[in-house]
This record gives C-alpha cells, sequence and structure tokens, in this order.
C-alpha cells in the first residue's frame, strides 16, 4: 500500500496540451475515481501515474518516492483495463500466474497466491477453463485477479466495467468496492459513468477538457458543485439550468440559474417561470415531468411516484426554495457561495 501523489501534472502532445496542471495527494487506501466525458484527459492521467505515457512537466509520486523516469514494472502498480487482456490460450490459472512466473516466483509461492486471489473472487471452479469458457463478469474477475496476485502497492483501473451490461456492472462495482475496501490498496479508477463515479469514490477528480474542475468526496460535489460543468454532469437526470439576473451577486450582468430536477415543485398558481408539459416519463419510485420553457430551454422536474401526473400540452407553473438553487458566472464558476 501507498500514497500517491500528484503535482502540476501536465501533459502535450506537441503544441496541443491535454492535461492542464492537476494536483492531487491520495491517502493510503483511498479510493478515487477520475471521471469525465470522452476526450477529457482522465486515461491520460491514469496512464502517466502508470507510466505508460510520458509526464511533460510535473511529479507523480508513488509511497514518497518520485517515479517519472520508472517504467510501468519498477512502479509497484498493477493495471485492469476494460478489454480484459487475457491469454486466450492459458487457462484462468495460467493467466493469473503469468506475470508471477515471468517475475522469476517460486512455483509453491505462485499456487498459493492463485489460490488465494481464486477464492477471494469465487473463481475456485474456473481455475483449469479458458477465457472463451468464461461469461464477461467471470472474465473481468480474472483481470482483477491477475492484479491481485501480484500484491501491488497501488491498483489503476481504466473503465474496467465498460464492457458488461447494466445489471452485470451494478454487481461488479460492488464487488470492486468490497474488495478495495478489504485489500486496502490504494485506488485510481477511470470511468465516464457518473454513477459508478458516485457509488464508488471515497473522493473523485472530475475532468473537464484537461482540468480538474472539482476533487472531493461524491455528496460534497453533488451538493457544492464548483462549475456549471460539474453541475450539469454530476447527478441524474442533470441539473437544469436558466439564465437569471440577481442582484445579490457582484458579477454584473446575466447569470445562470442551476437547480437540481428533484428541487424543481410544479404549481397550477402564477409563477414567474412556467412552461409547457412536453412528457412524463413513469419510473416506477419516481416521475420526471419533462417542459419546454418560452425560451425553448427544457427543464426537468422530479417528483414522488404518488404525485399527479400533469397533461401533456398544459402549462404549468416551476417553483423551487432559493436555498437549493446555485449561480454561476459568464466564465461557468460558482458565484453565490464559496466552492467546497
Amino acid at each position: 500500500m501507498a500514497t500517491v501523489s500528484l503535482e502540476a501534472i501536465r501533459k502535450s502532445f506537441g503544441s496541443t496540451d491535454v492535461i492542464h496542471g492537476v494536483d492531487i495527494d491520495i491517502e493510503d487506501g483511498e479510493f478515487i475515481v477520475i471521471v469525465g466525458p470522452s476526450g477529457c484527459g482522465k486515461s491520460t492521467l491514469l496512464r502517466m501515474v502508470a507510466g505508460l505515457e510520458t509526464v511533460t512537466s510535473g511529479e507523480v509520486c508513488i509511497g514518497g518516492n518520485r517515479v517519472n523516469d520508472l517504467e510501468p514494472m519498477d512502479r509497484d502498480i498493477a493495471m485492469v483495463f476494460q478489454n480484459y487482456a487475457l491469454y486466450p490460450h492459458m487457462t484462468v490459472f495460467d493467466n493469473m500466474a503469468y506475470g508471477l512466473k515471468i517475475a522469476g516466483t517460486a512455483k509453491d509461492e505462485i499456487v498459493e497466491r492463485v489460490d488465494s486471489a481464486a477464492r477471494l473472487l469465487q473463481l475456485e471452479d474456473y481455475l483449469k477453463r479458458r477465457p472463451r469458457e468464461l461469461s464477461g463478469g467471470q472474465r473481468q474477475r480474472v483481470a482483477m485477479g491477475r492484479a491481485i496476485v501480484r500484491k501491488p502497492s497501488v491498483f489503476l483501473f481504466d473503465e474496467p466495467l465498460s464492457n458488461l451490461d447494466a445489471k452485470l456492472r451494478v454487481q461488479m462495482r460492488l464487488e470492486i468496492k468490497q474488495l478495495q475496501r478489504r485489500l486496502g490498496v490504494t485506488s485510481l479508477y477511470v470511468t465516464h459513468d457518473q454513477v459508478e463515479a458516485m457509488t464508488l469514490a471515497d473522493r473523485m477528480i472530475v475532468m473537464n477538457g484537461g482540468i480538474a474542475d472539482q476533487i472531493g468526496a461524491p455528496l460534497e460535489v453533488y451538493a457544492n458543485p464548483a462549475t456549471e460543468f460539474v453541475a450539469g454532469f454530476i447527478g441524474s437526470p442533470p441539473t437544469n439550468f436558466l439564465k437569471a439576473q440577481s442582484a445579490e451577486v457582484t458579477i454584473p450582468g446575466a447569470v445562470t440559474l442551476g437547480i437540481r430536477p428533484e428541487h424543481l415543485l410544479l404549481t397550477s398558481e402564477p409563477s414567474p417561470v412556467a412552461g409547457t408539459v412536453l412528457y412524463s416519463e413513469a419510473l416506477g419510485a419516481e416521475t420526471l415531468v419533462h417542459l419546454r420553457l418560452p425560451d425553448a430551454s427544457l427543464v426537468t422536474v422530479r417528483q414522488g411516484a404518488t404525485e399527479p401526473l400533469p397533461a401533456e400540452g398544459t402549462s404549468a407553473g416551476l417553483t423551487w426554495d432559493a436555498s437549493e438553487q446555485m449561480l454561476f458566472d459568464a466564465e461557468g464558476r460558482r458565484c453565490d457561495q464559496p466552492a467546497a
């Protein structure tokens, strides 16, 4: 186990800057999720920690040691990829043992480590099978087992669940979280799925165009997003954004008002903000009501399943508690209160 420190990390490909300076100190045993849309730089950041990409400037430290110039094999890390990267002609046992054999580990120790990891991952009955005989979830467990047997100081996960169906993703999220807690290994996990980030992370790094827009615990980021991007990316359905004027804001001119769907209420009373009901989604425990405002923008209201559904095509007013709203300046930064 080890701490990980990133200090002013930057990455450029030729004249193109893709990572614009990321700073974070990761505690021993902490689970960090790097989340953001495609092309935001999250995998590039992870690959620099792994040593698969060179660092243009800044310092990467693992266990207090600078590792910028070390090869991946010398960084005491293990990586789990999206595509499993299993050898198809090898059994599960041999796939999990391969790295140890290459490192010259004694046969008895290899057997002990593989058997231990197989028990942990419930793979005891599959050690003689080949990857083609396994389900997607079982293949991902083998990939994790191959990382576990190395007993690394740091686990690196690069979108490991992207190839799984929705139900299996939920199951594997729980298994990865429990496994990380049991092993206590410092972990960095990349995903584009904000639900994965919210459920797995001790803290998450929300990446936006190569910049760490916000770093914090999931519920802190959700409750107090530092930027308009974070407010729109973290949360499902996403935050509603309305153009507004506010005399209370020191920044002059128009600001953007953000309000989450669960904080909006529909009303039949006169309201400064009203729209036309487009349609409703009854999801069982809740209902999402979608409206179009006069300026053509769309708004989503989340309400309980027992609340009456407004008829499509009718007009409905919107109200909310001002304490739940968020204000962002012209550059998308939070301007109504200090960011967490």
